[in-house]
């Protein structure tokens, strides 16, 4: 709400930034938290140092901040990180660091959104994957965000809700990810690429869309724990080549590469966003073609 306090965890991050802008536009106070000194972010009214391992910084980091409302998106959030207990240390540990921070020094606080993760539901068959859908991680990342949920029950007196976004893409997200390391083949013209299964279909959105839904979800009262953040709609890699071919202007080259390629792989994966749209409305403003027209765009802005 506007001239309301809104503090942003892993705020310097992909998905931080666009939230920044997307909040600042909308009223509120942003203060960034981040890890280390010197980290200052763009867009924040203010940079606050404190690392989610440090119980007694983020009590102070609160304190200091008293925000009305909380977004928590600090995490190892890709899969293939290969530190196993750095990933439960941080994505679990640390949020409960946190909300033990806010029970003490924000008494006052009016939401906390955790961002948890579509991963948690693993490779069910059971489409679309709606809220119900039983947990079934089947990596260490998805772990981690089950247990993270599922020690917010520990804290009943704090006003919590979890989103759980789908695959999500946008300007400025890390090549790590597979959409973008697309789209900068194309940026550099590349002629041909090596990918791995293109008739897997996955659930995409923007990020644009996803950090308006957070903020609707802070403004709107909750009517469950957590909400899936999605489109609703498979799109295979095959498709999304053809629109960036037809985005550049020219055809690229595809190769499977057998490495690339996972024998256990599921073909479709996508979520309802039924429960979400319930609670906050329509508030998807990008298809898939818009988002990759921006960031096929952003080179030449930059």
């Amino acid at each position: 709400m506007a001239n309301d306090t809104l503090l942003i965890t892993g705020a310097g991050g992909f998905t931080g930034r666009h939230l920044i802008a997307a909040a600042h536009a909308k009223g509120y106070r942003c203060i960034a938290m981040a890890q280390h000194a010197g980290s200052e972010v763009s867009g924040a009214h203010n940079t606050l140092v404190a690392d989610l391992l440090d119980p007694a910084a983020l009590e102070r980091t609160v304190a200091q901040a008293a925000p009305d409302y909380i977004v928590h998106l600090a995490a190892i959030s890709f899969v293939a990180h290969g530190n196993t207990s750095e990933i439960y240390r941080v994505n679990q540990l640390g949020t409960i660091n946190l909300l033990d921070a806010v029970q003490k020094s924000a008494p006052g606080i009016k939401k906390v959104l955790l961002a948890s993760s579509a991963n948690i539901y693993g490779t069910t068959t059971e489409l679309p994957i709606t809220e119900a859908t039983p947990p079934a991680p089947v990596n260490h990342y998805g772990m981690s965000k089950v247990t993270m949920e599922l020690a917010t029950k520990l804290y009943a007196d704090l006003p919590i809700v979890m989103s759980r976004p789908f695959n999500y893409t946008g300007c400025g997200q890390n090549s790590n990810f597979l959409v973008p390391k697309i789209v900068n083949a194309f940026k550099s013209g590349q002629k041909d690429i090596e990918l791995g299964n293109l008739d897997v279909s996955r659930d995409f959105s923007d990020v644009r869309d996803v950090v308006a839904a957070y903020l609707r979800l802070l403004e709107t009262k909750s009517t469950a724990p957590a909400y899936n953040v999605c489109s609703g709609t498979p799109t295979s890699l095959l498709t999304v080549m053809k629109m960036l071919n037809e985005l550049a202007g020219y055809e690229m080259q595809v190769s499977v590469n057998p490495d690339f390629v996972r024998s256990d792989e599921i073909k479709t994966l996508y979520g309802s966003p039924a429960l979400l749209e319930s609670t906050i409305g329509n508030y998807r403003q990008f298809s898939l073609p818009d988002t990759l027209a921006w960031m096929l765009a952003e080179k030449e802005a930059g």
